[in-house]
């Protein structure tokens, strides 16, 4: 059985997937027909039902659930991970925070945001209600942004996390913080969903495939501290393999293996708090495989 495969060329991914797309585990009687973009890309994509398995931002989760369910190995998820809002200099952010009831239209600067779908627009929604001034652009294009005072600040995410500070960018705020001190629970940033057409024997096999994908990756690059396969490293965008080797440590963890109670916890936490009520007529669904 072949099935279309999408997730981003990021370091987590590609060492998430490495083995299950390039024959390093036994996938049985199904193949993958894998497909590489940006998450914002691979969120758009996904609203339009484009692939039967997909990474997407849990922050675009709740316009997903009537067509997909989310798996339980394969996410980005934890404490301490979280989006973080840079700018160049100190700026005045006091009218970000406004009391004031009605939305705020020109803050007193632009904030660059890796899309509007994404997890990171809902955490910095979550800590900045009121602001409305945002430019909407590909995650990497971020930080250059700012540096170059493009725009006043800018929420980063992905790599960027360990090259700000070479920039000469300066943190204004952890959103992962901020949601974490709100809510208690970890940050759910991105995960695996799956056609929810799909026969359930084959979304539980997928599953497990994954899981003994990144079993056979963590064996190898970081039990046994091999280098970075070339497939990881061909997709990196040039990236330091010190920073991908920091990438992959963050971002892949306990919980990419198995969201388990406290990670789907975090999920629904994310749903009720993008919702509000709405999310009680969206979990009538259920949401995890």
């Amino acid at each position: 059985m072949k099935l279309s495969l999408a997730f981003s060329p990021c370091p987590n991914d590609t060492f998430i997937f490495d083995a299950l797309v390039n024959g390093h585990i036994d996938t049985q009687d199904l193949e993958f027909e894998y497909t590489l973009d940006d998450v914002e890309g691979l969120n758009k994509k996904a609203l339009k039902g484009q692939f039967e398995i997909t990474k997407i931002s849990y922050g675009a989760l709740p316009n997903l659930i009537p067509h997909y369910q989310v798996l339980d190995s394969g996410s980005a998820l934890g404490r301490g991970v979280g989006p973080l809002l840079v700018s160049a200099e100190q700026p005045d952010f006091s009218l970000l925070e406004s009391p004031e009831k009605e939305p705020i239209k020109n803050g007193p600067c632009q904030v660059a945001l890796p899309g509007e779908n994404t997890t990171a627009n809902r955490l910095f929604t979550l800590a900045f209600p009121n602001f409305q001034n945002k430019l909407f652009v590909k995650f990497d294009e971020i930080e250059g942004l700012v540096a170059h005072r493009k725009v006043g600040a800018g929420v980063l995410i992905h790599e960027n996390r360990f090259t700000y500070q070479s920039k000469g960018l300066i943190k204004w705020r952890d959103l992962g913080e901020h949601w974490e001190q709100q809510t208690g629970v970890p940050i759910p940033l991105g995960g695996i969903v799956v056609n929810r057409n799909l026969p359930q024997a084959i979304k539980v096999k997928i599953n497990t495939l994954i899981r003994q994908s990144i079993e056979w990756a963590q064996e190898r690059y970081i039990t046994g501290n091999q280098p970075l396969s070339s497939f990881i490293r061909a997709h990196a965008q040039e990236m330091d393999p010190k920073v991908m080797r920091q990438h992959i440590d963050l971002y892949v963890n306990d919980y990419s293996l198995s969201l388990g109670q406290s990670g789907r916890l975090a999920v629904e936490t994310l749903i009720k708090v993008a919702c509000g009520d709405a999310s009680v007529r969206l979990n009538e669904r259920e949401l995890f495989v």
